[in-house]
């Protein structure tokens, strides 16, 4: 038998650690299985300050957060980009702003600096969400028009903002065509946007009874590993062990205001459940929904911006730069792929004095995937830096201030 190449590399390694060191560190975590024909192998070296035994595991969430928040607006409002966008990214917030429906979609008119988390290395990173839109309904005109255009979610996306595919006309009722509406919207996407949506959002409404099951049957045969209904497992997922992503369906839980009034005290129920959520004591991601951000509360079915403002400068201010700086804030897209990459990489290490070196094994990623970037958590107690010398990954550490986490950036 043949065996691959990047086999024999991985047990050269294995077999000159053994022979030079009297302690050989092999993490495999979560007995994630891989293709051993398609994996790919990158090294480093890790050199301390000082020679205390050092510990290497994947983080459970990138940038070794405690807890990955996800929230996605539904069916591509146009309030998304006039208030939703610029609260959370930074900018003009949209004023009062009637669309062709009559229905106010836009904001208090202030100028925001946005909201931030850190990523463990000095950088600060705006909260991002997840559009999950109907290519049927972006257009440009009228100026007053109700949904985004597409020039609105290239910018929201060209910013780190994910794009899930919620069909392509929205379609529900009986006579719906749930292969096509799942395939077109991801064709007219390719077409005006230039990249391959791989997460469905069931959209909602009138239907034949589990219409549904069939949106899910298609999404999940036509290129998406992951759907969002009206029934499934979550929407809290522990992560401190292997989550099983194959074919995954979730429940949908959505966060909106109050029927007839702006209240504040609608979104601190909310707030209290996401902090209980959040003091559990392992990592856990978490996912939610609205649809529109507006002044109205469109369709009674979403967040007046009063609310959507008050709810997220208040997760900003516990858990991101200016609390505790716990938080992930992420779009369901970016952790998904983060758990998969997590789940089937294998760490080697060997610490020797003063100097570590690392080998991992990378499996094959789907072309589909937007993000390949894998945290690596460092218990020490000592300073480090980083040896590199290959220009097929980048690395970011953290070794001389709190010296507990490595990020590589796979290209």
């Amino acid at each position: 038998m043949k065996i691959p190449h990047s086999r024999i590399k991985l047990i050269l390694f294995a077999f000159i650690l053994l022979i030079n060191s009297a302690c050989f560190c092999f993490e495999n975590n979560f007995n994630a299985k891989t293709d051993s024909s398609k994996t790919k192998l990158i090294s480093f070296k890790i050199k301390l300050k000082s020679d205390n035994n050092v510990k290497i595991n994947p983080a459970a969430l990138k940038f070794n957060k405690h807890f990955a928040y996800s929230f996605t607006l539904d069916d591509g409002y146009r309030s998304a980009y006039l208030t939703a966008f610029p609260l959370l990214n930074g900018g003009k917030i949209s004023n009062p702003d009637k669309n062709e429906w009559k229905i106010d979609q836009g904001g208090d008119g202030t100028i925001s600096k946005g909201l931030f988390y850190s990523d463990g290395f000095g950088n600060k990173i705006p909260f991002k969400l997840a559009l999950a839109v109907n290519g049927g309904s972006i257009r440009d005109l009228p100026a007053n028009r109700g949904h985004l255009s597409w020039s609105e979610i290239k910018e929201m996306y060209n910013a780190g903002w994910d794009i899930l595919n919620h069909g392509f006309h929205h379609a529900t009722k009986h006579g719906t065509n749930y292969l096509k509406e799942v395939t077109e919207n991801t064709t007219s996407i390719k077409q005006n946007l230039d990249f391959t949506m791989s997460h469905f959002v069931v959209p909602g409404g009138e239907g034949d009874a589990g219409y549904h099951l069939e949106y899910e049957k298609e999404a999940l045969a036509n290129g998406s590993f992951s759907v969002a209904s009206y029934a499934g497992i979550g929407p809290v997922f522990k992560v401190d062990s292997k989550v099983n992503l194959d074919k995954m369906i979730t429940a949908r839980t959505f966060v909106q205001s109050s029927k007839d009034t702006i209240s504040f005290k609608t979104m601190d129920r909310y707030l209290k459940t996401l902090d209980s959520i959040v003091k559990q004591p392992d990592p856990i991601w978490f996912n939610e929904f609205t649809h529109g951000t507006g002044n109205t509360n469109l369709w009674n079915l979403s967040m007046h911006f009063p609310d959507f403002k008050y709810y997220m400068t208040a997760l900003a201010d516990k858990y991101g730069v200016n609390g505790n700086d716990s938080i992930w804030m992420a779009p369901w897209q970016e952790v998904y792929e983060y758990i998969w990459l997590r789940d089937r990489i294998k760490v080697y290490y060997v610490q020797k004095n003063k100097e570590i070196e690392v080998m991992v094994e990378l499996p094959e990623i789907p072309q589909t995937f937007r993000y390949r970037e894998i945290s690596l958590a460092i218990d020490s107690s000592s300073k480090f830096e980083i040896e590199l010398n290959n220009s097929d990954f980048k690395i970011k550490e953290d070794g001389k201030t709190t010296h507990k986490q490595i990020l590589i950036q796979l290209k």
